[in-house]
């Protein structure tokens, strides 16, 4: 009996000039482990108990929590002390003259920046922005836009539909119908969102972004189109910016046009440090939307006269104008979500 007291004396006194010397908290574990672990040096006194007699049992089972507790006590003692002391030593090399790091607080995504910075130079120019449903049905998607069942032009556009009447809007020109229905003319207005095509190669994606524009008014015309989507050009790509019209083709309007900018990269030269200027490869313009002037099967789908009323509209994606305008040459970073790409644009 008197050898199981004078072990756990010992044990406890050897514990204590232990945790005197760690000086980290990877050696005070090793410590903890050493005599308050399963197969620690108290395990090994507590499994001599059975050893004794009845009548001894209790005093040494006593005996034997006393010393769990003092252990226990000693290694939460030195647990603080260890901490006391490294924050003594951070404090004392503590400089609270020197700069705090500031946070890094995000930035917004390239093509958010293109989406503000376009309805920003459209409600500059008069445009309310409206937004809509991305599930369309078949009829504002195509049909009250000129596209009738079995037009060809519905392929171009590689559909997901959802049901048998309801699909992916592939464009944000159904807005176009539903806004004039709700609206009495004059209106303008631009309908940025995102879009859903059956499409997925190095230049293209499933889901991808668009803005679509329209202005109804009376006497309406081409003038007036090039004139507002000239200020759009000089307002994103700079004063400096050339723009031209070409023949084109959209079951929507007519006449249709598709509109091209001078090159981003060769200022419309064709010719960069020289050699062919990779982005336009040589021809000097880069397409960038299109537009034309509203057919007048659209305008009686949305119950106007087009005796009496005349517009235009336009469509572009943004991902397209996000790359010209960023430089950006794969269009994949634009949906890899790198931070270190977009912290390029905070």
């Amino acid at each position: 009996m008197s050898d199981l007291f004078h072990d756990l004396h010992n044990l406890v006194e050897e514990c204590r000039e232990r945790l005197d010397q760690v000086s980290s908290f990877e050696d005070l574990e090793d410590v903890r482990v050493a005599y308050l672990g399963r197969k620690g040096a108290l395990a090994a006194v507590l499994a001599r108990l059975p050893e004794l007699s009845p009548e001894m049992r209790p005093e040494a089972g006593k005996a034997a929590n006393t010393a769990k507790n003092t252990l226990t006590t000693l290694h939460a003692k030195r647990i603080e002390e260890l901490k006391r002391s490294q924050s003594n030593a951070f404090l004392s090399s503590f400089d609270p003259a020197m700069p705090g790091r500031a946070p890094h607080s995000g930035s917004l995504h390239p093509i958010t920046l293109v989406m503000n910075d376009i309805c920003t130079a459209f409600a500059g120019l008069g445009f309310d922005i409206v937004i809509g449903p991305e599930i369309e049905t078949d009829y504002y998607n195509f049909e009250a836009l000129n596209f009738p069942p079995e037009h060809p032009a519905r392929d171009m556009q590689d559909t997901l539909y959802i049901g048998t009447d309801t699909l992916l809007r592939t464009h944000t020109s159904p807005l176009q119908v539903r806004t004039m229905l709700s609206k009495t003319p004059p209106v303008a207005a631009i309908a940025p969102g995102k879009v859903y095509r059956r499409d997925s190669d190095l230049t293209h994606t499933p889901m991808f972004h668009q803005i679509e524009g329209f202005l109804v008014d009376k006497n309406v015309s081409m003038a007036d189109l090039r004139g507002v989507l000239t200020a759009f050009v000089h307002r994103v790509f700079g004063t400096d910016t050339m723009v031209r019209f070409r023949p084109s083709f959209f079951p929507f309007t007519e006449p249709s046009a598709e509109v091209d900018i001078s090159c981003t990269m060769c200022a419309g030269k064709g010719v960069t440090a020289g050699s062919t200027c990779r982005v336009c490869k040589g021809t000097g313009w880069l397409e960038i939307l299109g537009c034309g002037m509203i057919d007048p099967n659209v305008f009686t789908s949305a119950e106007y006269d087009p005796e009496v009323w005349t517009g235009f509209a336009f469509g572009m994606g943004l991902e397209r104008i996000a790359m010209l305008k960023y430089g950006i040459g794969d269009l994949r970073m634009l949906f890899e979500n790198d931070t270190r790409f977009l912290r390029q644009f905070a």
